[in-house]
C-alpha cells in the first residue's frame, strides 16, 4: 500500500475522488425503482441510462398503495416515453448488445419498443463495442447531472423484491406473469460532483459505443426523492472503473486495484456480498490475510449455487476451487462463508465493507472478467476518521446483516459489542434465526458433473484474441497448393471494395432494420416471396449481420413462416460462406485472423458438430466468421449444417415465434402453438443433455501467472 491515510488514490485505484452533497445506500429494488421514478419525474433536461439489460415492460411500482395518481405510468417504457414527450426531456439509453445465449432471459427487440414507437427525444442503442465475449456491465442512471444511481441493479425484469425476500411473494412477477425467486441487490444514490462525474462517464461510454456525442445539456436544480432519506451528506466518493483494452484504448483496472488495496488495508474485518467468487488475484489477497496471525476476519455472503446449470458447471467450479483455497489458508479460523437458506434467494449485490471505515457498492463481481474484461463501475465511501461517516457505514452493514439473518439491525450491533467481533455476532444470531447457513466445504464444494473449461475462455481477465478462439476449433490441415496468396488478395480486395462502398455510397444507410423490413414487406406480397427472401439471406449474409435479417423477417412475417424463412435463409447463407472459406483455405483465413498459427484440440476435432453447436449458442464470434473458419478447417459439411441447425434454432425461435407468439400462446392457447412450443423446448433440452454427455472433461489449461499492476 502507498503511504496515505486514504485508500482511494486517483490514477491508481480510482478514476476520481469527488464530493457528494447527499448519498444513500439503496438496498433492494423495491426501494430503488420508486426512488428512480420519483427522481426522474423531477428531471428538466436529460436522463442517461446505461446497463447490462433493460426491459421496457418493467413495473417500477408494485403492491398496494404504490400506484399514486400522479398521471405517470408505472411501466418503464411508457413512463420514459411520457417524460420525453410531455416534458421535452432528452433520454439516452445504452444497453448491452447481448449474446444469443441470454435470449430467453431478456426482452426481445427493446429497440423497437423504445425507438420506433416513441418520442424522437428517446434515444436507444445497443452497446456491442467491446472485445469478443465481453459485456457492458455498468448499471448507471444520471438525471440532469444532479443525481445519479450506480451499483448492481439494472432497470429490468426479475429484479424487484423487498428486503423481506418472502419465498412466495405474489407481487414478484416477471413480464410474462410468472413468479420468480427472491432477489437481493444494492445501489447507491449520489448528488453533486459525484453525479456530474457519473454523467461524464456515461457520455464517454455512449461516444465509445455509438460514435455519437451526447450534446451538452443544461444542468437542472437539486433533485432528491422525498421518499429516500440521505445516509450521508457532504461526503467524498471514489469512482473506480474497469475498461478492457479495445481499439486503441488502454486497459483500466481501477476496480481490481481498489479491491486489493482495501483487502490489504483491513485490520478488523472484511465483509463481502457478491454474486461470484472466482477472481484469482482477489483469492490470493484474501488467503494471504487469512494466514496472518492477527489478520482480519473475512465474512462472505454468497448464493449457495450459481444461477442455472451452465453457470453452476463453469463459474461454480471456479468458485469451489477459490473457496477451497481460502479454507486451506484459514489457519486461525477467521473465515466464515454463508449462503441464505431462503429457497432460491439470489445474492446479486456487489458490496465490500472494511472495518467500519470503507463501504463499497458497485457493478463488479469478484470474477476475473470484472477485473479487466467487462466494463464496470464501483463507488467507495471512506470515513477518513469522520465519526459521522463511520456511523453511516455501520448502519449500512447492520441493515444488510439484519436482512440476511432475519433480525433487527439493533440486535446485530448489540451482538457486535457483546462478542467484540463481527464474525462472532453473525454466529450468535445465525444459530437462533437459521436464515444464514455456513457453507459446508465437504458437502457443498463438489466438482461432480462439472464442465472443465479454461478460465481464460470462460472467465477471462483480459480480451481474448480471435486466433485463440479459433485455435479451440480448427484442425491443423494444410491447404492445397496454389490457393493461399491469390485467394487472400482477392478476399482483401473484396473487403476493401465493400468498406469503400459502405463509406461513400448509400449502402451504410440502406442496411438498417427499417429499410430491410420495407424490402421484405414488398417481397411478402409476391408469389415468389420464399425465393426472394432466401436470396436476400444468401446474398445479404456477406453484407448484413444475420441477426438484422432474422429480426426484420420476424417483424414482417407471421411466426411460423418467419421461423422457417429465417432458419432456411441462415442455413443457405452459412452454406455459401462455408464454401467460400473452404475455397480460400486455412492459410488465407489464418492470415486474416493473425500471425500466430492455430493450435489444435483433438477432442474438439473429433466433435466438430459439437463445436459448431457451442459457437452458435454462445455467439462468441460473428456468424460469417464462424462459417469461413469452419469451411477453412475442413469440418464435414454435414456436421456443420446440422450443428448450425441445432445451435441457431433456439435464438431464431425466440426472435420469431417467442417474440410474437409466446404471449398469444399463453393467453389464447391453441393445440398447434402449444404442441410446437413443447416440441421445440423438449428438443432443445434433449439436445443439450446429449451434448453435455458427449463432452468429456478436458485437461485444465494452466492460467499464466500475471503480476499485479
Amino acid at each position: 500500500m502507498p503511504d496515505s491515510e486514504m485508500v482511494a488514490i486517483e490514477g491508481r485505484n480510482c478514476w476520481k475522488r469527488v464530493r457528494a452533497e447527499r448519498a444513500s445506500f439503496v438496498v433492494d429494488a423495491a426501494a430503488y425503482f420508486p426512488a428512480f421514478r420519483e427522481a426522474a419525474k423531477q428531471a428538466r433536461h436529460s436522463i442517461l441510462i446505461v446497463g447490462w439489460d433493460l426491459d421496457s415492460r418493467l413495473q417500477l411500482l408494485s403492491g398496494d398503495g404504490e400506484h399514486p395518481d400522479d398521471g405517470y405510468p408505472v411501466q418503464l417504457g411508457e413512463f420514459l416515453n411520457k417524460l420525453a414527450t410531455e416534458k421535452k426531456i432528452d433520454i439516452y439509453i445504452l444497453s448491452w448488445d447481448f449474446a444469443m445465449i441470454y435470449v430467453f432471459e431478456r426482452e426481445l427487440l427493446p429497440l423497437f419498443r423504445l425507438d420506433w414507437r416513441t418520442s424522437d427525444r428517446l434515444h436507444f442503442r445497443l452497446d456491442g463495442n467491446h472485445p469478443v465475449g465481453a459485456s457492458h456491465h455498468q448499471k448507471i442512471v444520471v438525471i440532469d447531472d444532479a443525481i445519479a444511481f450506480s451499483g448492481g441493479l439494472d432497470l429490468t425484469a426479475r429484479r424487484w423484491d423487498t428486503s423481506d425476500h418472502l419465498p412466495d411473494d405474489p407481487r414478484r412477477k416477471d413480464p410474462w406473469g410468472q413468479l420468480y425467486h427472491p432477489f437481493h441487490d444494492v445501489q447507491m444514490a449520489v448528488t453533486g460532483e459525484a453525479a456530474q462525474s457519473l454523467g461524464e462517464l456515461v457520455r464517454d461510454r455512449w461516444l465509445q459505443s455509438t460514435g455519437e456525442r451526447i450534446p451538452d445539456l443544461p444542468r437542472g436544480g437539486p433533485i432528491w426523492p422525498r421518499s429516500m432519506k440521505p445516509d450521508l451528506t457532504d461526503v467524498n466518493i471514489a469512482i473506480s472503473r474497469t475498461l478492457p483494452e479495445w481499439k486503441g484504448r488502454k486497459e483500466t483496472r481501477e476496480v481490481e486495484n481498489l479491491f486489493l488495496d482495501m483487502i490489504y488495508d483491513a485490520q478488523c474485518y472484511i465483509y463481502i456480498e457478491n454474486q461470484y467468487m472466482t477472481s484469482s488475484r482477489i483469492a490470493s489477497a484474501l488467503a494471504s490475510r487469512l494466514k496472518e496471525k492477527n489478520g482480519p476476519e473475512v465474512i462472505i455472503v454468497i448464493p449457495r449455487r450459481c444461477s442455472g446449470w451452465l453457470e453452476e458447471t463453469t463459474m461454480g467450479l471456479y468458485r469451489t476451487r477459490l473457496l477451497k483455497t481460502l479454507h486451506e489458508a484459514d489457519q486461525y479460523n477467521r473465515l466464515r462463508v454463508y449462503f441464505p437458506t431462503t429457497p432460491g434467494l439470489e445474492i446479486h449485490s456487489k458490496v465490500m465493507i472494511i472495518d467500519n471505515r470503507m463501504a463499497r457498492v458497485g457493478s463488479a463481481n469478484l470474477s476475473n472478467r470484472s477485473m479487466g474484461f467487462d466494463t464496470e463501475c464501483d463507488l467507495l465511501v471512506e470515513s477518513d476518521g469522520n465519526k459521522r461517516v463511520e456511523e453511516a457505514i455501520i448502519k449500512f452493514r447492520n441493515n444488510l446483516l439484519a436482512e440476511h439473518l432475519g433480525t433487527r439491525p439493533e440486535e446485530v450491533q448489540e451482538n457486535c459489542k457483546r462478542t467484540g467481533s463481527l464474525g462472532g455476532a453473525v454466529e450468535n444470531i445465525q444459530r437462533k434465526t437459521d436464515k444464514l447457513e455456513r457453507l459446508d466445504y465437504e458437502r457443498d464444494l463438489t466438482e461432480d458433473g462439472v464442465i472443465y473449461c479454461d478460465t481464460s475462455v470462460c472467465d477471462p481477465e483480459r480480451p481474448i484474441s480471435a486466433d485463440r478462439l479459433v485455435a479451440h476449433m480448427l484442425p491443423d490441415i494444410e491447404d492445397p497448393p496454389g490457393r493461399g496468396l491469390l485467394s487472400l488478395v482477392a478476399l482483401l480486395a473484396s473487403l476493401g471494395a465493400l468498406a469503400a462502398a459502405w463509406h461513400w455510397t448509400p449502402l451504410g444507410q440502406w442496411i438498417r432494420i427499417d429499410t430491410i423490413s420495407v424490402l421484405l414487406e414488398n417481397f411478402s406480397s409476391s408469389y415468389f416471396s420464399p425465393l426472394l427472401v432466401l436470396g436476400l439471406f444468401a446474398a445479404g449474409g456477406f453484407l448484413i449481420p444475420i441477426t438484422l435479417l432474422i429480426i426484420a423477417t420476424a417483424l414482417v412475417f407471421d411466426p411460423v413462416p418467419g421461423f422457417l424463412f429465417s432458419l432456411t435463409g441462415s442455413l443457405l447463407s452459412a452454406a455459401v460462406t462455408f464454401k467460400v472459406g473452404n475455397f480460400l483455405g486455412r492459410d488465407a483465413i489464418r492470415k486474416l485472423a493473425g500471425k500466430r498459427a492455430n493450435r489444435v484440440s483433438r477432442k474438439i476435432v473429433r466433435h466438430g458438430f459439437l463445436a459448431v453447436v457451442f459457437l452458435r449458442l454462445a455467439s462468441i464470434a460473428p456468424f460469417t466468421v464462424i462459417n469461413l473458419i469452419a469451411g477453412a478447417s475442413n469440418v464435414r459439411f454435414r456436421d456443420f449444417i446440422f450443428g448450425t441447425v441445432l445451435g441457431m434454432s433456439p435464438g431464431i425461435l425466440a426472435l420469431t415465434i417467442f417474440g410474437k407468439g409466446l404471449i398469444a400462446a399463453i393467453r389464447h392457447p391453441s393445440p398447434l402453438s402449444l404442441i410446437m412450443l413443447i416440441a421445440i423446448v423438449t428438443g432443445f433440452f434433449s439436445a443439450s443433455v446429449w451434448l453435455g454427455r458427449k463432452l468429456e472433461p478436458a485437461p485444465q489449461i494452466r492460467s499464466e501467472a500475471r503480476r499485479a499492476k
